[in-house]
């Protein structure tokens, strides 16, 4: 912990991580060294081409593997898997012999909310993320936009702090990927959540971004960080979306994005 109390811990502290695959000639240095800070309540997305090491850094911040060299600190401790965050794959994940509702429950459950209060607890989830009339239907009963806003709602469950989100909307339609978009920015800021946040697309990075960090291929190395300078309430996603200042920051991270791939 700081000794100063104006000083405010990082949600998320990267510091010089390398992280290798395998051994020997097959050994493939998938990321790093990378160094990144993640202040509390930001929204950072990593963004790259395929294979520069977004997803690795990802299961890095969530405890599922340890750096090769280098740290990773959530909340200022070293990360275990199942606390500290929330996470949200590109596939839902849910549990098909149980209902909607039911998912969120064992969330709950796991996150110690005591049982007479989870059905409170799962109506506001539900609600939240605007699913609040299909608590009893089975998961395989909902579309796949609907089951991915069930995984939001059971990452939202826990009293975390630390939100990070794998591609969750790469194998969804335009029009509810634009639709889920809309409701995760709304929702993480009404809920002040840090979010690190993984995908492919320039225009999602920004549309959602407080911040965006480009990575080169692999090795992942940081080749853009930039804040995001765009108003993050009361202005609608179109309008949003029509600002030049907004076309403006597509147009250099779309570029650098390219660069970092090396053109391809």
């Amino acid at each position: 912990m700081p000794s100063n109390p104006d000083v405010v811990l990082a949600a998320v502290d990267v510091h010089e991580v390398e992280h290798v695959y395998g051994t020997g000639r097959d050994a493939v240095t998938a990321l790093g060294p990378i160094s990144l800070s993640v202040r509390p309540g930001s929204f950072v997305v990593l963004v790259g081409a395929s294979g520069c090491g977004k997803s690795t850094l990802l299961r890095l911040i969530a405890g599922f593997e340890r750096p090769t060299s280098g740290a990773v600190r959530v909340g200022g401790r070293e990360p275990v898997p199942g606390a500290g965050a929330g996470v949200v794959f590109q596939q839902p994940r849910l549990f098909p012999w149980k209902t909607v509702g039911g998912n969120v429950d064992l969330a709950l459950r796991y996150a110690g909310v005591p049982k007479p209060e989870r059905p409170g607890r799962i109506g506001e989830l539900l609600g939240r993320v605007g699913l609040h009339d299909v608590a009893g239907r089975r998961t395989w009963q909902i579309s796949g936009g609907q089951q991915q806003r069930v995984a939001i709602a059971r990452a939202l469950a826990g009293d975390d702090d630390l939100l990070l989100l794998d591609e969750p909307f790469a194998a969804l339609d335009a029009l509810t990927r634009e639709r889920l978009q809309e409701d995760l920015r709304q929702v993480t800021g009404e809920t002040g959540r840090t979010c690190v946040f993984v995908t492919h697309s320039v225009d999602e990075a920004v549309f959602l971004g407080s911040r965006v960090v480009v990575l080169t291929h692999r090795p992942g190395r940081i080749a853009l960080d930039l804040d995001v300078d765009l108003p993050r309430s009361g202005v609608g996603p179109d309008r949003l979306r029509a600002l030049p200042e907004y076309a403006a920051l597509r147009t250099v991270i779309g570029q650098e994005v390219r660069e970092a791939a090396g053109g391809r």
